[in-house]
């Protein structure tokens, strides 16, 4: 996770296409950022009633914490690598994305990433 935010911090630095040098996020905020976006994730996924873990090891079943705090870390992945922070220096970002993808973990996983045949499903 570290080399991730070095590698970001550094395309925000060198990378700077449209212009917008004044923006700037140290790597304290970066690293609160994934984690309120990663926590936040898992809790929308637990209030929405999301299982923890996937009830067998090899299963295709979603849970909170699998694929719902990896799909937050990668939209505020893409947010920060395009150099945009919104407010706070991300926070209100990643508190949004966090619960986006709580959401789509719920409601529109299973419908973009079906499971194989004979697969559990999170709705049955």
């Amino acid at each position: 996770m570290f080399d991730l935010v070095h590698l970001t911090v550094n395309s925000l630095a060198t990378a700077n296409v449209y212009g917008l040098a004044n923006i700037t996020i140290s790597y304290f905020d970066m690293i609160l950022d994934y984690l309120v976006a990663i926590v936040i994730s898992i809790i929308i996924a637990l209030i929405l009633r999301v299982p923890l873990m996937p009830s067998d090891r090899y299963s295709f079943n979603v849970s909170a914490i699998f694929p719902t705090p990896i799909i937050a870390m990668g939209i505020f992945s893409f947010f920060l690598v395009l150099n945009y922070t919104f407010t706070f220096n991300g926070l209100l970002l990643a508190a949004i994305i966090g619960i986006c993808s709580g959401l789509f973990v719920k409601y529109l996983f299973n419908y973009i990433f079906p499971s194989p045949e004979g697969g559990d499903d999170i709705n049955e």
